[in-house]
């Protein structure tokens, strides 16, 4: 493995997001907290979805974990594509680096940049919410779980865009529904049977509800059957962005 170019790699796709941390973890955890304070504020007192845990409470691990997903996806998708664009792909690709080396370094910055942003939001939130998570290490399993399949659905996007406008679309159409729609706001268990069933084909809902039982012990599908379908998920689409990395799909022209 070439660690010294694996490393790099890395570190410029860490400072990428860090140079401009105001807008990579500021700005979400801003829209994050606007989103807990409307939602508790309207909701409030008229609804309890597990015994002893507000609707406040039940909000924060949703609203964490969908902001982690958002900006792990959107890490690696504009890193792709501005370098794409801007011409500056090819001297990633004449590199000596492999097309794992290449996956690795994006992905794992933009799994940093979720952590980064999902830590945040839980620190800010322990002023309204004083709880600590009932199970730290699977809240972990899934912050790294989830955070990983989002950076890799985000290299693929980033690889299938050629525009800008490409990549709106995939995140507008795609990203943010199923991250809506992934009972951050409710339990599944409160929707109808279609829709209820319908939501289990949804990977973002076992994200946030194996998330969820890290913070309270509760949830609505059973841990050990959400990781699984976590990392199942996490691995094929890995597989199919190192095939894309490695034939160099809509990276060389």
């Amino acid at each position: 493995m070439n660690l010294r170019g694996f490393s790099t790699l890395l570190r410029k796709e860490l400072l990428r997001f860090w140079k401009v941390s105001f807008q990579t973890l500021l700005a979400p955890l801003v829209s994050t907290l606007l989103y807990l304070l409307v939602f508790a504020q309207v909701m409030s007192g008229r609804a309890e979805i597990y015994p002893g845990v507000s609707y406040r409470e039940f909000l924060v691990p949703g609203l964490a974990m969908m902001a982690m997903l958002q900006n792990s996806f959107s890490n690696t998708s504009s890193s792709m594509i501005q370098s794409k664009v801007t011409g500056n792909i090819v001297f990633i690709l004449l590199t000596p680096l492999s097309p794992l080396e290449i996956f690795a370094a994006y992905v794992l910055a933009a799994v940093a940049r979720g952590a980064a942003v999902g830590t945040c939001v839980w620190l800010v939130s322990l002023w309204f919410f004083p709880r600590w998570p009932a199970h730290p290490v699977e809240l972990l399993l899934f912050v790294l779980a989830g955070n990983l399949l989002a950076a890799v659905l985000g290299l693929i996007a980033g690889i299938w865009a050629e525009k800008f406008d490409q990549l709106a679309a995939f995140q507008n159409f795609l990203i943010v529904p199923l991250t809506f729609l992934a009972g951050v706001f409710y339990s599944i268990h409160s929707l109808p049977p279609f829709w209820r069933d319908l939501s289990r084909f949804n990977p973002f809902l076992y994200m946030i509800d194996g998330f969820r039982h890290g913070f309270f012990g509760l949830s609505d599908v059973a841990p050990a059957e959400s990781l699984l379908i976590v990392g199942a998920s996490a691995f094929a689409l890995s597989c199919v962005a190192l095939v894309l990395l490695s034939r160099g799909w809509r990276l060389r022209h």
